[in-house]
Formats: C-alpha cells, structure tokens, sequence
C-alpha cells in the first residue's frame, strides 16, 4: 500500500515526543538526526531543527481522520487552549470548502489541519 508521511521539524525530539504522546501517538523510531511517531494508521516523521522560530515557522501537514470529533475532543481534554494565538493550540472544526477542518499547532509553531473524511 503506498502511503506518505509529513516530515515536521522538532527543536528538541523529547518534548515533540511528550507533546504528542498525550495525543495518543508513540515512539517507533529515534535516535539523533530523525523521529517517528504513529497513532494507529497516522506516522509523523521528525527531523531536528534546533534554531526553529515557531513564530515564523510556515510547516504543515494534514491528518485525515475518520472521528474528527472524537480526536478534536481527545485533545481538548489534554488541557490544550482554544485561542488563536500562541502554541500549542487547538482551533475548533467548522465547515470549509464541504469538508469539516479544525487545527493543532503543536509547540514548535507546526500546523496540522485536522481533516474529516
């Protein structure tokens, strides 16, 4: 089956790893110049970047989801905000071109578009 994988930057692979461990996904693979982490059928794969400026950072990737809501909601009990400043952060699901898509910015300012399928 052929499948791709987003390539994100993490400033430090521990806390990307701890981050995300409280949204479920687990370590496959580390050591120092790359990370994969997976939940279920998701794979994030990592690369440092240790001078990253989240402020300014422009990277992305799309998890498509059979239960947005029930990931959207996972993640609301983590104790991440819904605002629209500052990272990490959650943006709620709204209708978009026919599609349902909220948002996770995780701590190094990376937007992940959360897309029902």
């Amino acid at each position: 089956m052929d499948h791709a994988t987003p390539n994100l930057p993490s400033r430090d692979f521990a806390t990307t790893s701890a981050f995300y461990a409280t949204l479920g996904f687990e370590e496959d693979w580390r050591d120092a110049t790359w990370m994969i982490l997976s939940r279920g059928s998701l794979s994030l794969e990592f690369f440092p970047y240790p001078d990253l400026d989240p402020w300014s950072s422009s990277f992305g990737s799309c998890l498509r989801l059979d239960d947005l809501d029930g990931f959207y909601t996972m993640a609301l009990a983590t104790g991440l905000p819904e605002t629209r400043t500052g990272h990490p952060r959650l943006h709620p699901p709204v209708p978009q071109n026919g599609l349902r898509i909220g948002a996770l910015i995780d701590p190094d300012g990376t937007l992940l578009r959360l897309i029902q399928n």
